[in-house]
């Protein structure tokens, strides 16, 4: 059985040439197709199914780019960087099978398209469209750098493009809730061949592939000392920083658990970086590995699809969830599509039930793993895409990608000291709606986040821990706001922010707790902590009833939050809840309930940082003691600063203008404290050299 899967699966990759004429891809109209065009990758590292080489293979030559800019690639983990590397070779192999190359140019990618288009006079650039808002920067510059140049009286045409999923002629005019848009039923779009196409000469400077060290020394040149240093930092998880910080960390316990069922070297092995935790490779080692996840409950005796089992079987921490642990970085490189993906496991699942398909769902849950990660993935990119369609009283949402996740976020202020929002749980960035202008028009610039599993933010198949949470603050921090910053948190956002300064106090300038989350506990002693997360019995079912609980009470729940001015629970509020309630993944997010470790209370977290801390407390809230706690505040951290409001959870939208003023004051005075201490330093050092 083993020996006739690799044929069927070369059979499947065949039987995709046959349905080129129902194929659909998203471009804009180019023309003029006796020159010469310039197809730049970035996150699409693969040949197959790929919509820009396609229409660039029309033209008379195409010269596939790679563009090894900084500002892309610092971006990348060192494990991404690895992957990447493996997947360019690949690329540069398969091209060259078929008379092409790959180009590879070092430096701002502005800069090597406009010198690259110049030098073979090319009117073209497909590139595929982005959401990321870093790299929509990219392309803006490069839009402009070639707006500058003239190639027989025209500038050459940036030709955008992208691989739909589904068949629809507005993609960014879709409704907001994923219950509205599985109810369109539009059909999926297929996979399309492989392009053949001609490259120019041998004469131009192709480049070679980097090594990995060669990237980090390249990487290292452009970055500030404290850039380095952040990004150092995010290489240790927040695991292994807490078990440092509490003493308990021993070296074999942070070494990965893995399945013991393969005691063997495996020589065609897909696990080909140096962790062996992800799938990498080029497109035919991936797919090949994609094969064999499907195949799980088949058995095999083939080496490379047992360790693929195995694996499959160390992370699936909760059903389905080792799909994207396995295959993501792979898709988020672009090194197979999310509708290659799904096509596959289709195919697949019509193999196992003589070309049928079940209304009521899949006979394998690999299959469902895999198809319901690339839908769900799709479903963020589209909200992604529409994110420009605001109110015109709110702010421009960013896109942000994390571990493959897309985060929304808002940055506003063009002046003074960085702050940071963190909202409570269910909510999202717009739940500040009312404070970022006045913080703005106190002279400070203001990021708000809507943190992975909350509001469009995107809710994947993972284990949700504060620990995760804390991380994706901590690299939003080095990543996006690049310097340390006032942080501000609101629920079970406080508990992050306050774990974010334990773990990574540079980071973090002040911190600002409104109705925070977490305990205070007198004489605490931190307990030894647990590596293993799994989900807890029965929490799946208990998600689910929450989650039906909470959609026909949001409105009750969200009021009573509110006890001081119940009308600020608005419709606004309870719509966005309920839309993202119903987005694909909720559940997953819930189950964090049951989950949750909160045991390191405030005043240990926040032990040596009292003296920059502020604690806003609502003392109407129904859902702590607020009495009680600001009592043990008082006694166990006397340097907090506490002010006590008539609030019910939620101070800063309930009472907005209020701790408006509480905050951009404790802005000011922090400010100034650093200033006198930074003064008082310099005037003690002069003195000290002075006398000697």
């Amino acid at each position: 059985m083993a020996f006739l899967a690799l044929p069927h699966f070369l059979h499947l990759r065949l039987r995709r040439n046959d349905r080129k004429n129902r194929c659909k891809c998203c471009l804009s109209s180019a023309t003029n197709e006796g020159s010469t065009a310039v197809v730049w990758f970035k996150h699409d590292l693969r040949v197959d199914d790929h919509p820009g080489l396609l229409a660039a293979s029309k033209h008379r030559a195409v010269i596939p780019l790679y563009v090894l800019d900084r500002r892309i690639l610092s971006r990348y983990t060192t494990d991404t960087l690895e992957l990447a590397i493996i997947a360019l070779e690949d690329l540069r192999k398969t091209l060259k099978k078929q008379g092409s190359n790959l180009m590879l140019r070092y430096g701002n990618a502005e800069n090597v398209i406009e010198d690259l288009v110049k030098e073979v006079r090319a009117p073209f650039v497909f590139v595929e469209e982005e959401v990321e808002y870093h790299l929509c920067e990219v392309l803006d510059a490069v839009k402009n750098k070639l707006e500058g140049v003239s190639l027989s009286g025209e500038s050459p045409r940036i030709v955008a493009w992208r691989t739909p999923f589904y068949e629809s002629q507005n993609l960014t005019d879709l409704p907001q809730s994923w219950e509205e848009f599985k109810k369109l039923k539009l059909p999926l779009t297929l996979p399309v061949p492989a392009a053949k196409f001609s490259s120019p000469g041998s004469e131009l400077q192709w480049g070679s592939v980097p090594t990995l060290d060669d990237l980090k020394d390249y990487l290292k040149e452009s970055l500030w000392e404290i850039e380095n240093s952040w990004r150092e930092m995010a290489q240790a998880s927040a695991e292994r920083v807490l078990m440092e910080r509490l003493g308990n960390l021993k070296e074999s316990s942070m070494e990965p658990i893995v399945d013991g069922s393969l005691g063997k070297k495996v020589d065609n092995s897909v696990f080909v970086t140096s962790k062996r935790d992800t799938v990498g490779g080029g497109n035919e080692v991936v797919l090949n590995a994609l094969a064999g996840y499907l195949r799980y409950l088949e058995g095999t005796s083939r080496d490379d699809w047992q360790e693929v089992h195995a694996r499959l079987r160390d992370a699936e921490t909760r059903p389905g969830a080792s799909f994207f642990k396995l295959f993501g970085p792979v898709l988020c490189l672009g090194i197979v599509s999310r509708r290659g993906v799904h096509y596959e496991a289709i195919e697949y699942e019509k193999e196992r039930n003589a070309g049928f398909i079940s209304p009521f769902g899949y006979s394998a849950a690999t299959v469902s793993a895999a198809t319901d990660a690339v839908c769900s993935m799709e479903w963020y990119y589209l909200l992604a895409l529409s994110r420009e369609r605001i109110d015109e009283k709110r702010h421009a949402i960013r896109i942000w990608r994390w571990k493959g996740y897309l985060i929304q976020y808002t940055v506003v202020g063009n002046e003074g000291p960085a702050v940071l929002l963190v909202h409570g749980f269910g909510a999202f960035l717009e739940h500040y709606r009312d404070n970022v202008d006045n913080i703005v028009n106190s002279k400070n610039r203001v990021w708000t986040i809507t943190v992975l599993g909350f509001g469009k933010s995107e809710k994947p198949n993972i284990i949700y821990t504060e620990l995760l949470w804390a991380e994706l603050l901590r690299d939003f921090m080095a990543e996006v706001v690049g310097e340390p910053a006032h942080c501000v948190g609101n629920s079970i956002g406080g508990y992050f922010v306050a774990l974010m300064a334990f773990l990574w106090p540079a980071l973090v300038k002040s911190v600002v707790l409104v109705n925070s989350a977490g305990n205070v506990v007198p004489g605490y002693s931190p307990l030894p902590i647990s590596r293993e997360r799994r989900v807890p019995f029965g929490a799946q079912f208990g998600s689910r009833l929450l989650l039906f609980f909470l959609q026909l009470n949001v409105k009750k729940l969200l009021k009573d939050c509110y006890p001081v001015k119940p009308e600020r629970a608005d419709d606004f509020l309870v719509t966005e809840m309920l839309r993202a309630s119903r987005d694909p993944g909720v559940v997953m997010v819930l189950e964090s309930i049951f989950g949750f470790d909160l045991s390191l209370p405030l005043n240990y977290l926040l032990k040596g940082f009292e003296e920059k801390t502020l604690v806003i407390q609502g003392m109407e809230d129904p859902i702590s003691d607020p009495q009680k706690k600001v009592a043990l505040l008082k006694e166990l951290c006397p340097a907090m600063v506490i002010k006590k409001v008539k609030a019910g959870h939620c101070p800063h939208d309930e009472i907005s203008e209020e701790v408006n003023s509480i905050i951009c004051e404790w802005i000011v005075k922090v400010t100034n404290d650093d200033r006198e201490l930074k003064a008082s330093s310099s005037q003690q050092l002069y003195h000290s050299n002075k006398q000697n």
